[in-house]
């Protein structure tokens, strides 16, 4: 073999390499989500909001690609007053404005929406609108739909926040989340996740959010007592590399509407 044909066939060999290695990394990329939170001050503007959600925003999504996609509103005894939840999950970080640009210059959207879409400055259908921007953990790269057997009203959606002191701490709870396999052990216990991620944009931040479910209240209370109780999370959490590293947690109750995927 000649010192050219040589160098072709390892440039070949690399070039082989290095293409196989980027189709495994683009693989194991996580979905990223979109997480809006609106807020009303009456019953009136959740109902209309309800009406645009259910009617003209969810079907827009589905059209341009979005399978699944979760609503969720606020337990009755909430006090930080009426709220709607809307998940999205993208496939990729590029799929947001993709998405947003095709619903956009959907004709049966902006006929169906065009009482929220045009909802004028004295009349608004809601008086806050938040939205966060989150990367799934490795360790559960796309969302689920929860396998529960209860009807949507009797089910608990449990959103909870977890904030660090610094980007280092929070960087310490993710991989406790992965590396230390806090994740399989939710699974084993039966906490029906609907997703776990890293908050990328948002008022809170450094943080982590995720999401889990059950059939009742009551279930809920028994599977965080078995997850206290459990030898891995008590060996897991005692470990000197995993101390202090979230500075106060924020947990919601939510119900899913009829209407949402999830």
């Amino acid at each position: 073999m000649s010192l050219l044909s040589s160098s072709r066939f390892r440039f070949m060999a690399i070039l082989a390499i290095l293409i196989c290695l980027a189709s495994l990394t683009k693989a194991a990329d996580g979905y990223y989500y979109q997480l809006k939170i609106y807020h009303f001050k009456s019953d009136a503007q959740l109902s209309r909001t309800e009406t645009y959600l259910q009617k003209a925003y969810l079907p827009a999504l589905h059209r341009a690609g979005i399978k699944s996609v979760g609503v969720f509103k606020s337990v009755e005894s909430d006090t930080m007053g009426k709220r709607l939840y809307v998940f999205i999950p993208y496939k990729t970080f590029g799929d947001i404005k993709k998405v947003a640009t095709a619903v956009a210059a959907d004709r049966q959207y902006l006929t169906d929406g065009n009482d929220y879409i045009n909802a004028l400055y004295n009349d608004p259908t809601y008086t806050r609108l938040e939205t966060i921007l989150l990367s799934a953990f490795p360790k559960m790269l796309y969302a689920e739909v929860p396998k529960l057997t209860a009807n949507k009203t009797d089910r608990v959606y449990e959103l909870r926040s977890y904030e660090s002191a610094t980007e280092k701490q929070n960087i310490n709870k993710v991989g406790m989340f992965n590396d230390g396999d806090e994740v399989a052990l939710f699974k084993r216990l039966g906490f029906n996740a609907v997703f776990y991620s890293e908050v990328i944009a948002g008022s809170h931040m450094p943080n982590l959010m995720y999401m889990v479910t059950f059939n009742s209240m009551a279930d809920h209370d028994k599977l965080w007592k078995d997850f206290g109780n459990d030898p891995y999370w008590k060996a897991l959490s005692a470990k000197p590399k995993y101390q202090n590293n979230v500075s106060h947690v924020d947990a919601v109750f939510l119900h899913p509407t009829a209407y949402s995927d999830f």
